[in-house]
Order: structure tokens, then C-alpha cells, then sequence
């Protein structure tokens, strides 16, 4: 698969898991949408445009509050906007429920990174697994340069003896132009990834081969859709991202993974 043809794969990926709608106890903002007035979708379209031109709105639809309508726009955050346009909240909405406040924003989110997950394809990352069963897969958005993620590298082989699957997807912080983004792009280049990997994340040096089809630039774009603000960055598979570092253990607890006593005494050890 060459670059422009991933590149088209992911946005394919991310638009479609967008539109997914939960499952949940609580109010969706997904299931919201119903019919919007020609009429309110015109107005709210106008004033935003008129206040701000550059914004692209690509949805208005309705929210649990009345007369506040949920306008999602190209590239920027969720916004919700009053019936006549001159109000808005550029902010998450909350429900309150008896145990506490839950976030329907996030659950959206969480909804959209569960569905692209799914589809991620393992060719496409650098992936460490256990020798034995795979109890659970964690997706790590990984900087070569960064030292936490260099520590959580030191730690995969304690992650495969728990039965996790460690499966790296590509977001060097400095950008696409940027040093990293070489060493980065040229572990996925070799012709041993996982060594070549350990060596970076050990600063280490390895030869700089930048292949045409790397997927690095794919990822870095996907990581940005997905809320990905620093490395690492933990994926899960029920969607649920974790920004910075956990000691292995705790992951697998996050992950739902039992740690056995045997695994605790190893680990005082």
C-alpha cells in the first residue's frame, strides 16, 4: 500500500467511525441529531460565517438542551450554538446522573477511536507480541525522542510476559520536518523494525533510510484526529486513550488484565 494510498485509508477510517452512534445508559449527542429546521441550520450557518469565515460547518444537529443545536465544523472543536445564532459554548457538554457527571463528548470520542482501532492493520505499526496468549492489545502513539517513552520501552518485556501486545503507531511531536521524524521513519524503513526500534528508544543510533511509503505521516495525522496531544499516547481497544506513561502493571490493571501474586513478587524483586 503506498503513501497516498494509506493516507486516503485513514481519513476513510476516521470519517466513518465519526458517525457511529452508542450504546449507552446515557444521552448520546449522537442520537440527538434528528430533524433540524431549514431554517435554524441557515441562520446558525450565516452568523458563523459572517463572525468567522474560515469555519466550515459540516454538521448542525440537535442537543439534549432545547434551543441549543450541536454544530460539528472541519478540523475544530465540537460547538454548541443557540437557535438564533448569537450565543455559543465552545466547550464539552456534561450530563448529571446520580454517581457523578459524565462527558458526552468524550463518549463520542471514545465511540470514533474504539471504531478505528478495529480497523487499524498490524502491518502498518511496529509490533512487540507475547510468545504466548495475547490477553490484551495497548496501541502506543510513540516519539523516539521522548524520554517517558523510552522508559515504557524498557518496559515491553515485562507488558508481553502479562500478555500484552505492544503495537506502536508513529507521532514524532516536532513535526514531519523534524529530526525524529527521520529516526522514526527510518525504523519503520528497516528491515528489522523491532530491532531497529529498541535501538532508537535506547538512543542509539540506526541507518537513516526513509522509504517513500512509510506510514509515519499517516499515523501523526491520525493521532491528531484522535486527540492525541503528547507521547505517549495508550489507545485501547474499547477506544479509551491515556495520555502519558503507566508502569506496566498499572496498564494491565487499566487493562482489565488480572496480575497475579507470582507477577507481583517478580516485579519487587
Amino acid at each position: 500500500m503506498k503513501f497516498n494510498q494509506k493516507r486516503a485509508w485513514f481519513k476513510r477510517t476516521v470519517i466513518a467511525a465519526s458517525i457511529g452512534v452508542l450504546g449507552s445508559g446515557v444521552v448520546s449527542l449522537s442520537a440527538m441529531a434528528g430533524d433540524v429546521k431549514d431554517s435554524v441550520t441557515k441562520t446558525i450557518t450565516d452568523k458563523l460565517g459572517k463572525a468567522r469565515p474560515e469555519l466550515k460547518v459540516s454538521d448542525i444537529s440537535s442537543s439534549p438542551i432545547d434551543g441549543l443545536y450541536k454544530v460539528s465544523v472541519d478540523g475544530g472543536p465540537i460547538l454548541f450554538v443557540s437557535e438564533d445564532g448569537e450565543y455559543m459554548i465552545a466547550s464539552d457538554m456534561y450530563q448529571i446522573i446520580a454517581g457523578g457527571f459524565v462527558n458526552l463528548q468524550e463518549q463520542e470520542r471514545q465511540e470514533k477511536r474504539k471504531e478505528v482501532v478495529a480497523k487499524l492493520d498490524p502491518k502498518d505499526m511496529i509490533v512487540f507480541d507475547p510468545k504466548g496468549e495475547i490477553k490484551g492489545v495497548v496501541n502506543v502513539f510513540t516519539d523516539v525522542d521522548c524520554g517517558y517513552c523510552q522508559k515504557l520501552h524498557r518496559e515491553v518485556p515485562e507488558l508481553n510476559e502479562l500478555g500484552i501486545s505492544v503495537r506502536y503507531l508513529a507521532y514524532p511531536r516536532a513535526g514531519l520536518k523534524s529530526n525524529s521524524y527521520t529516526k522514526i521513519a527510518s525504523a519503520w524503513c528497516a528491515s528489522d523494525k523491532q530491532e531497529a526500534m529498541t535501538k532508537l528508544k535506547n538512543r542509539q543510533e540506526i541507518d537513516v533510510n526513509v522509504c517513500e511509503d512509510n506510514p509515519v505521516a499517516d499515523h501523526f495525522a491520525l493521532g491528531g484526529e484522535l486527540g492525541v496531544r503528547g507521547t505517549p499516547a495508550l489507545l485501547l481497544a474499547d477506544g479509551t486513550l491515556l495520555p502519558g506513561y503507566l508502569p506496566a502493571k498499572e496498564l494491565a490493571s487499566r487493562m482489565g488484565i488480572e496480575v497475579t501474586d507470582k507477577d507481583k513478587v517478580a516485579d519487587k524483586k
